[in-house]
């Protein structure tokens, strides 16, 4: 008797330990997500975004956004295919000074399409 007693207790201990909450928190994955993914990549392209507007001259930076930078590329919309034929004459000039002052960034590519 003695040995189902114990063992009934060790059962009764067993099913009454706290298990592990696999809940989590919408505020705590934001935030893992801010730290692992965002902030990091704000912190290598941000400078990008800031430097490409200094670039650009008041009348193009008007008509002209950056889309999307990915896989060192940055991808450039106009408004309209004569902003888009400016941007392409000054692209190469503008990737060489986006490469000088934003090397973290590693751009090698600029490429321009209308929106």
């Amino acid at each position: 008797m003695t040995d189902q007693n114990e063992q009934f207790r060790r059962i009764i201990k067993w099913r009454s330990k706290k298990k592990p909450s696999r809940e989590a928190k919408l505020g705590d994955i934001a935030e893992q997500l801010m730290n692992r993914r965002i902030s990091p990549q704000q912190a290598k392209f941000g400078s990008v975004v800031e430097t490409w507007g200094q670039l650009l001259p008041a009348e193009l930076r008007e008509h002209c956004r950056i889309a999307s930078i990915s896989s060192s590329q940055v991808r450039v919309i106009a408004d309209s295919p004569s902003y888009v034929h400016e941007l392409r004459l000054c692209s190469n000039e503008l990737l060489e000074q986006l490469q000088r002052q934003c090397p973290a960034a590693r751009i090698t590519k600029i490429k321009i399409g209308v929106d």
